[in-house]
């Protein structure tokens, strides 16, 4: 049974083979017809064979010789646009320097004309610009100008005038301060001539250096805090102990500036 069974297939196998097309050889024709693998022939062989490309035919015929003018090529529409401008302007081998000197002058003729002013040409023979004073400008630095007009003699007078109009203000006293009720501290350092740390007045407390250190520090200027220790009494009370030394000056304060200036104006 199993004999008959392979020999059907067997069968059925050969029967679709034979019905199949044949696959044409994609290979040949290109050199790959023989075995690939073959070593080269040697060198003298003949290959036999059709040639690839066949010579082409080559003619003995002479050809005729004709006296044509060789056809232009083809231009740019640009390029043909400006050949044809230069041509109607009569730009072309027979133009001359004078009939681009002319067409210069035609072309600022007309922009001068567009603009309502001439253009300014350039030259060694155009006159030299005019020079427009300003009558609001002093000439007294220029002699050529004040030679026309002076003389030795009104100078002179000129000079005295002026002289005589001449006026020396006198220095006077500095005004009192007014509107201000703040002690001056001026005043009181020239009322003084102690230097600082000579004890004048008498100051009685418990911890008067540490007050002093706090309280001082409540101040911006030692020249601030010398108004408020006169405007509380000082130098002889002292209140928020600003002078613990009892020299009359408050946190510091030097009222030595203000007597050499005074002494320097002297």
């Amino acid at each position: 049974m199993r004999v008959i069974v392979t020999l059907a297939a067997l069968g059925s196998v050969l029967s679709v083979a034979a019905c199949s097309p044949p696959v044409p050889d994609s290979a040949a024709g290109v050199g790959l017809d023989g075995d690939p693998f073959a070593p080269p022939p040697a060198v003298g062989t003949t290959i036999n064979g059709d040639a690839l490309v066949p010579p082409a035919a080559i003619s003995s015929e002479s050809l005729e010789l004709r006296n044509e003018p060789v056809p232009n090529a083809p231009r740019s529409p640009a390029r043909s646009t400006t050949a044809s401008s230069s041509a109607a302007a009569g730009y072309g081998s027979s133009t001359t320097a004078a009939d681009i000197a002319a067409e210069t002058q035609a072309a600022l003729r007309a922009a001068g004309s567009n603009s309502g002013q001439a253009p300014v040409e350039a030259s060694p023979a155009n006159p030299a610009p005019a020079l427009i004073g300003n009558p609001g400008i002093s000439d007294e630095n220029s002699f050529d100008a004040v030679a026309s007009r002076q003389t030795i003699e009104s100078d002179a007078a000129r000079l005295a005038n002026q002289r005589s109009q001449y006026q020396q203000v006198e220095p006077t006293a500095l005004p009192s301060q007014a509107g201000s009720r703040d002690p001056n501290i001026v005043q009181y350092a020239l009322s003084t001539s102690h230097p600082r740390g000579t004890k004048l007045y008498s100051r009685a407390g418990i911890n008067l250096r540490a007050r002093s250190a706090r309280n001082c520090a409540g101040f911006l200027s030692p020249d601030l805090a010398q108004i408020a220790f006169l405007d509380a009494g000082g130098p002889k009370r002292d209140r928020q102990a600003l002078d613990p030394d009892g020299d009359g000056y408050a946190c510091g304060w030097d009222p030595q500036p203000y007597r050499r200036a005074v002494q320097g104006n002297s």
